[in-house]
Protein backbone atom coordinates (compact mmCIF):
# COMPACT_ATOMS: atom_id res chain seq x y z
CA UNK A 1 0.00 0.00 0.00
CA UNK A 2 1.31 3.60 -0.63
CA UNK A 3 1.43 6.27 0.74
CA UNK A 4 0.60 9.83 -1.11
CA UNK A 5 3.01 12.43 -1.04
CA UNK A 6 3.84 13.61 2.52
CA UNK A 7 1.84 11.45 4.27
CA UNK A 8 2.80 8.65 6.75
CA UNK A 9 1.62 4.83 7.18
CA UNK A 10 -1.41 5.22 9.98
CA UNK A 11 0.71 4.06 12.80
CA UNK A 12 -1.95 0.93 13.16
CA UNK A 13 0.37 -0.34 10.36
CA UNK A 14 1.85 -3.83 11.21
CA UNK A 15 4.63 -3.85 9.88
CA UNK A 16 5.88 -0.56 11.53
CA UNK A 17 4.42 -1.83 14.84
CA UNK A 18 6.48 -5.02 14.87
CA UNK A 19 9.82 -2.63 13.96
CA UNK A 20 9.29 -1.59 17.01
CA UNK A 21 9.84 -1.90 20.74
CA UNK A 22 7.08 -3.12 22.65
CA UNK A 23 4.74 -2.22 19.65
CA UNK A 24 4.80 1.67 20.44
CA UNK A 25 4.28 3.40 16.40
CA UNK A 26 7.73 4.78 15.30
CA UNK A 27 8.31 8.37 15.76
CA UNK A 28 9.39 10.55 12.58
CA UNK A 29 12.90 11.62 13.41
CA UNK A 30 14.35 14.86 14.56
CA UNK A 31 16.45 16.50 12.36
CA UNK A 32 19.52 18.31 14.45
CA UNK A 33 20.41 21.35 13.03
CA UNK A 34 23.87 23.35 13.54
CA UNK A 35 23.92 25.38 16.97
CA UNK A 36 24.58 28.79 15.23
CA UNK A 37 22.19 29.46 12.04
CA UNK A 38 21.34 33.06 10.63
CA UNK A 39 17.42 33.77 10.46
CA UNK A 40 17.92 33.10 6.32
CA UNK A 41 19.88 29.60 7.07
CA UNK A 42 17.02 29.04 9.12
CA UNK A 43 14.67 29.35 6.63
CA UNK A 44 16.34 27.50 4.33
CA UNK A 45 16.66 24.45 6.48
CA UNK A 46 12.73 24.61 6.83
CA UNK A 47 12.14 24.90 3.71
CA UNK A 48 14.25 21.99 2.77
CA UNK A 49 12.13 20.12 5.39
CA UNK A 50 9.28 21.31 3.46
CA UNK A 51 11.13 19.82 0.04
CA UNK A 52 11.57 16.48 1.84
CA UNK A 53 7.93 15.92 2.93
CA UNK A 54 6.89 16.89 0.16
CA UNK A 55 4.88 19.94 1.26
CA UNK A 56 4.26 23.35 -0.15
CA UNK A 57 5.94 26.58 1.57
CA UNK A 58 3.29 29.35 1.56
CA UNK A 59 3.09 32.62 2.88
CA UNK A 60 0.96 31.47 5.78
CA UNK A 61 3.97 29.33 6.98
CA UNK A 62 6.61 31.98 6.64
CA UNK A 63 4.56 34.40 8.62
CA UNK A 64 4.63 31.93 11.16
CA UNK A 65 8.38 31.20 11.22
CA UNK A 66 8.96 34.92 10.66
CA UNK A 67 7.26 35.49 14.48
CA UNK A 68 8.52 32.41 16.01
CA UNK A 69 11.96 33.03 15.25
CA UNK A 70 11.10 37.17 16.21
CA UNK A 71 10.10 36.14 19.45
CA UNK A 72 12.71 34.87 22.33
CA UNK A 73 10.18 32.93 24.80
CA UNK A 74 8.47 29.91 25.34
CA UNK A 75 4.95 30.47 23.59
CA UNK A 76 2.11 27.86 23.40
CA UNK A 77 0.61 27.64 20.19
CA UNK A 78 -2.20 30.47 21.46
CA UNK A 79 0.36 32.95 22.03
CA UNK A 80 2.08 31.96 18.17
CA UNK A 81 -1.37 32.34 16.45
CA UNK A 82 -2.09 35.36 18.29
CA UNK A 83 0.64 37.02 16.94
CA UNK A 84 0.67 36.03 13.78
CA UNK A 85 -2.81 37.25 13.85
CA UNK A 86 -1.64 40.45 13.78
CA UNK A 87 0.49 40.06 11.00
CA UNK A 88 -2.01 37.74 8.56
CA UNK A 89 -5.53 38.26 9.89
CA UNK A 90 -6.62 34.64 7.92
CA UNK A 91 -4.10 32.06 9.54
CA UNK A 92 -6.08 29.43 10.81
CA UNK A 93 -5.10 27.93 14.58
CA UNK A 94 -4.54 24.32 13.01
CA UNK A 95 -1.68 25.96 10.35
CA UNK A 96 -0.08 27.48 13.03
CA UNK A 97 0.15 24.09 15.35
CA UNK A 98 1.31 22.01 12.09
CA UNK A 99 3.72 24.18 11.07
CA UNK A 100 4.97 24.15 14.81
CA UNK A 101 4.96 20.58 14.57
CA UNK A 102 7.13 20.68 11.28
CA UNK A 103 9.69 23.49 13.04
CA UNK A 104 10.02 20.94 15.70
CA UNK A 105 10.49 18.02 13.23
CA UNK A 106 13.38 19.81 11.62
CA UNK A 107 15.36 20.67 14.77
CA UNK A 108 14.36 24.62 14.73
CA UNK A 109 12.12 24.20 17.13
CA UNK A 110 11.89 22.82 20.51
CA UNK A 111 8.74 21.90 22.00
CA UNK A 112 8.26 21.97 26.04
CA UNK A 113 6.21 20.40 28.30
CA UNK A 114 5.90 22.40 31.94
CA UNK A 115 2.97 21.61 34.76
CA UNK A 116 0.43 24.25 33.00
CA UNK A 117 -0.31 21.32 30.65
CA UNK A 118 0.28 23.24 27.56
CA UNK A 119 2.83 22.69 24.96
CA UNK A 120 5.44 25.44 24.99
CA UNK A 121 8.05 25.88 21.92
CA UNK A 122 11.38 27.76 22.09
CA UNK A 123 14.52 27.78 19.18
CA UNK A 124 16.27 24.87 19.04
CA UNK A 125 19.51 26.92 17.21
CA UNK A 126 21.77 29.19 18.77
CA UNK A 127 21.44 27.95 22.08
CA UNK A 128 23.05 27.05 24.80
CA UNK A 129 22.07 24.25 26.99
CA UNK A 130 19.72 25.21 29.81
CA UNK A 131 17.10 24.70 32.70
CA UNK A 132 14.15 26.17 33.86
CA UNK A 133 12.53 28.27 36.82
CA UNK A 134 8.86 28.16 36.44
CA UNK A 135 6.34 30.38 38.37
CA UNK A 136 3.63 28.48 39.59
CA UNK A 137 1.28 31.72 40.28
CA UNK A 138 2.37 33.81 37.38
CA UNK A 139 3.67 31.62 34.72
CA UNK A 140 6.52 32.69 34.27
CA UNK A 141 9.78 30.96 32.91
CA UNK A 142 13.32 32.00 33.34
CA UNK A 143 16.22 30.11 31.90
CA UNK A 144 19.21 29.74 33.94
CA UNK A 145 22.58 27.54 33.30
CA UNK A 146 24.75 26.17 35.82
CA UNK A 147 27.66 24.44 35.62
CA UNK A 148 27.77 23.47 39.20
CA UNK A 149 24.55 21.08 38.77
CA UNK A 150 25.49 19.78 35.57
CA UNK A 151 28.62 18.79 37.09
CA UNK A 152 26.30 17.11 39.73
CA UNK A 153 24.38 15.64 37.82
CA UNK A 154 26.92 14.05 35.41
CA UNK A 155 28.87 12.97 38.58
CA UNK A 156 25.08 11.15 39.74
CA UNK A 157 24.46 9.22 36.57
CA UNK A 158 28.71 8.07 36.52
CA UNK A 159 28.51 6.71 40.27
CA UNK A 160 25.17 4.89 38.95
CA UNK A 161 26.23 3.40 36.28
CA UNK A 162 24.45 5.78 33.36
CA UNK A 163 25.55 7.61 30.51
CA UNK A 164 23.67 10.43 30.27
CA UNK A 165 22.26 11.60 26.90
CA UNK A 166 20.58 14.44 27.51
CA UNK A 167 18.40 15.89 30.14
CA UNK A 168 16.04 18.32 31.41
CA UNK A 169 15.61 20.11 34.61
CA UNK A 170 12.62 22.70 35.71
CA UNK A 171 12.25 24.37 38.74
CA UNK A 172 8.88 24.96 40.26
CA UNK A 173 7.84 27.68 43.16
CA UNK A 174 7.53 31.80 43.44
CA UNK A 175 8.75 34.19 41.40
CA UNK A 176 9.95 37.38 43.12
CA UNK A 177 7.44 39.69 42.10
CA UNK A 178 4.69 37.56 42.66
CA UNK A 179 6.46 36.59 46.26
CA UNK A 180 6.64 40.29 46.99
CA UNK A 181 2.66 40.93 46.05
CA UNK A 182 2.07 37.94 47.98
CA UNK A 183 4.19 39.03 50.93
CA UNK A 184 1.93 43.32 50.35
CA UNK A 185 -1.12 41.90 50.08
Amino acid sequence: MNSPPGRSRPSTCRRQRDACSKGRPRRRPVHRVKDKLSTGDRFATFKEHLRRRRLKSTAQRDDITRVFFASNRHSSVEEIYNAVKKVNPGIGYATVYRTMKLLTECGLAVERHFRDGEARYESGVNREHHDHLICEECGKIVEFEEERIEALQEEVARQLGFRLSGHKMELYGRCRDCLKAHAAG
